[in-house]
């Protein structure tokens, strides 16, 4: 497309993308708030939207993977280690946020008398932790359809491992697939603002704001612990590792990230967005390339708040005694289980009644906790979401530079 492009086309081409979400969000909610019908239609939008980004995300990740490590050569370092030491100090200090405003701020909810939540939470610890192990030996085949990143992870490992040893023109074969895959990716996220907007008018017209009324201030303990941990927390944590003011980085990572996060509810879904973030800072592609899939699974900061403050406002509601010992043995198990929580709307919620249990709190009950989670989500699971999103890219950039700094 030439540089003198005019009218849509020029706005489209020269201005950032970021702009063009922000236009695409306007324009939703006004289209909800005066054609109610026509924003419901427009939903479509926003499913072939999100679908795409669904659809390219795990042939992205097994190509990338297997390429960076294919490529990658002895004595380089691809800095995974301080990224999973962030990842898991991330979503453990994020739980001890939410034990923290649970405490200080306590909510009650109105338990409904009949949740209508059909699928079945996990038992316990252990099945979170086996079902992740099953998710690492699973048909490749299986884990691409159904969007197993950890499986899909596994795989591009071990042929990245086998394919160092192949021949110069089959590695460069794999790259220019990689290229191929990378540009179909860059070309869906080009349309990121119809997504947007058919997501956000489709959201309002349909569910609209009235049904939260009543959980404002369960909603406030929520995103105010996301919000602390994005802006206070996680900066504090980069400064650490970096020594470098951390804000122009969290607010990239929140602008670029974030904002696509926060409508797509998804955090499998805004992997090639995080991909495409990372390449724009210039991050290395064998690190960014395994640390984003990987995040997208394991790390949980916005489920582990979710997780924690729902289950303590059940604990207020039922009078139940939490002394600080079982608090902060809660932010443990929280913790733990976000890093099962699956990489989809509403994922994190069917964990809350296996942390209800620490407290003796009955399955019943606890799956009508889970049932107010799925009437907050919009916007519980949409910050939820933006948190743990953004989060991946800032972590994988902190351990990045502060690895260039020494």
């Amino acid at each position: 497309m030439s540089t003198d492009a005019k009218g849509p086309m020029a706005f489209l081409f020269k201005t950032s993308l970021v702009l063009q979400i922000v236009v695409g969000l306007v324009a939703g909610i006004v289209l909800a708030a005066l054609w109610p019908a026509g924003a419901a239609s427009a939903g479509l939008l926003g499913t072939v939207f999100v679908s795409a980004l669904k659809a390219v995300a795990p042939i992205l990740v097994l190509v990338l993977v297997a390429v960076a490590i294919a490529n990658h050569k002895r004595g380089e370092s691809t800095h995974i280690r301080p990224i999973l030491l962030l990842y898991l100090a991330g979503t453990l200090l994020a739980a001890l946020v939410a034990v923290c405003a649970s405490m200080v701020f306590p909510s009650t909810l109105a338990l409904v008398t009949a949740p209508d939540v059909a699928t079945s939470p996990p038992e316990g610890i252990v099945e979170v932790l086996q079902t992740l192990l099953l998710k690492i030996v699973d048909n490749p085949v299986n884990a691409l359809l159904q969007g197993n990143f950890i499986g899909i992870l596994a795989w591009a490992v071990g042929l990245g491992i086998a394919l160092r040893h192949a021949g110069q023109g089959t590695r460069q074969v794999l790259g220019d697939l990689a290229a191929a895959v990378t540009f179909i990716v860059r070309v869906v996220i080009r349309f990121a603002p119809l997504g947007i907007f058919g997501l956000v008018a489709s959201t309002l017209a349909e569910s609209g704001f009235g049904a939260l009324l009543d959980y404002l201030r369960l909603l406030g303990v929520l995103v105010g612990s996301m919000l602390f941990v994005a802006l206070v927390a996680n900066p504090l944590m980069v400064f650490a590792m970096t020594r470098r003011n951390p804000y122009p980085l969290v607010l990239t990572c929140l602008r670029e990230s974030g904002i696509t996060a926060f409508f797509t509810r998804s955090s499998a879904a805004n992997i090639p967005v995080n991909l495409d973030l990372c390449r724009r800072l210039g991050l290395p592609e064998d690190t960014y390339s395994v640390s984003i899939p990987l995040g997208a699974t394991i790390n949980m900061a916005g489920a582990a708040i979710t997780i924690t403050v729902l289950t303590l406002a059940a604990v207020h509601t039922l009078g139940i005694q939490a002394d600080l010992p079982t608090a902060l043995l809660l932010s443990v198990v929280a913790a733990l289980a976000a890093c099962g929580a699956s990489g989809v709307a509403g994922g994190s919620l069917l964990l809350v009644p296996l942390a209800c249990g620490m407290f003796g709190i009955s399955n019943d009950i606890a799956m009508q906790v889970v049932a107010i989670g799925f009437i907050i989500g919009v916007v519980q699971d949409s910050a939820e979401t933006a948190l743990n999103s953004s989060t991946d890219v800032l972590f994988t950039a902190a351990a990045v530079r502060a690895a260039d700094r020494a």
